[in-house]
């Protein structure tokens, strides 16, 4: 039996590939559509491009991510509005500019992929399993790949630790916001952090608390620098990084916080199919997913990476501690909440 193993593995020809069937670049997963890691990369090769919108080189360590992936597999990549929002990723698809190029992949907030799934194609990863159930759409049109918990960033050279969001009415703060609540996905979310209750969100109970930062002359119009920024965690430790550690730093006040993530979707009429499949392989492999982690980010596969022992433990070890009891806003509680936003925000808080 051995004997006979060995000469299976030795002397068996490799399998021939006109006996495989053809390429499906719109096939749903790689078995289906390429039969193999190396025919997926191959049909990825002659497409020659991937090109990507809504994604900064220092957002969750992309810069990186994009290199690698480029450099791996000898792919150019076309970044398109690195700063774009999610609804402005849907609008490039949907209503691209004369003679613009169209997205292969988008990375979106939650809500804003479930409002638009009929624009995705599906496919699932090779990994898809390790992404948890409640951060994937089933049918494949979209997954979560990265995300965190919203922080407040501080320079502690002028300003205490805060250990709640109310010690930001305190002297000293100068509160900033990553954006306008009312079109930036990141400020939306800080407004609701600074909202908590418990484990309650309520979009009223945000504005009441900044316009009380401005009234108290706490919150960064044009003109002030911020002692403290609330964003996601990822970006606040970027922040952290960049000064070394030696004046910025975060924290996660409360047991409870506001969590959420981004999650990946193939556009369903990408121009370069297969590189769009090699592109979700790439992130979603032990690779990828660590170089997420590298900057900050919690990747969706870490519970998997960390049972198999190929987490990237020194970047783990950089998180903050999870929140006891982390909060996700349901896309009901979140459309509720952005229309009180809408109605309220300009009003109370400028």
């Amino acid at each position: 039996m051995i004997l006979a193993s060995a000469l299976a593995g030795c002397g068996a020809p490799a399998t021939d590939p006109k006996k495989l069937p053809p390429v499906n670049p719109q096939a749903a997963s790689l078995r289906e559509g390429f039969s193999s890691m190396e025919r997926l990369v191959e049909a990825a090769r002659k497409e020659g491009t991937l090109t990507v919108i809504g994604l900064p080189r220092d957002w969750a360590n992309y810069g990186e991510i994009l290199d690698t992936f480029s450099d791996k597999y000898g792919i150019k990549v076309e970044q398109l509005e690195p700063n774009a929002s999610s609804h402005q990723e849907i609008m490039s698809a949907t209503q691209p500019k004369p003679g613009a190029h169209v997205p292969d992949v988008f990375d979106l907030g939650v809500d804003v992929a479930v409002a638009n799934e009929s624009l995705f194609a599906p496919y699932r990863v090779q990994n898809w399993q390790d992404i948890p159930d409640q951060l994937k759409n089933h049918s494949g049109k979209w997954y979560g790949a990265y995300g965190g918990y919203m922080s407040i960033g501080y320079d502690s050279r002028k300003v205490r630790p805060p250990a709640t969001y109310a010690d930001l009415l305190k002297p000293g703060y100068v509160v900033a916001l990553p954006g306008d609540p009312l079109r930036t996905a990141a400020a939306f979310n800080g407004v609701m952090a600074a909202s908590l209750s418990g484990e309650s969100a309520s979009a009223e109970r945000g504005v009441k608390f900044f316009s009380r930062l401005r009234q108290a002359g706490n919150f960064a119009l044009s003109g002030k620098t911020p002692t403290a920024v609330i964003d996601w965690e990822y970006l606040n430790a970027g922040r952290m990084a960049m000064d070394g550690g030696k004046a910025w730093k975060v924290a996660l006040p409360g047991p409870s916080a506001i969590g959420s993530y981004y999650v990946q979707a193939i556009n369903r009429g990408a121009p370069h199919p297969a590189a769009a499949r090699l592109w979700q392989e790439f992130l979603y492999s032990d690779e990828g997913q660590n170089l997420f982690l590298k900057g900050h980010a919690r990747p969706a596969r870490l519970e998997a990476l960390q049972m198999r022992g190929t987490v990237d433990r020194e970047a783990a070890a950089k998180l903050p501690p999870a929140p006891a009891k982390p909060v996700f806003l349901t896309i009901p509680e979140t459309d509720t909440a952005k229309s009180y936003l809408e109605s309220h925000w300009t009003r109370s808080v400028g």
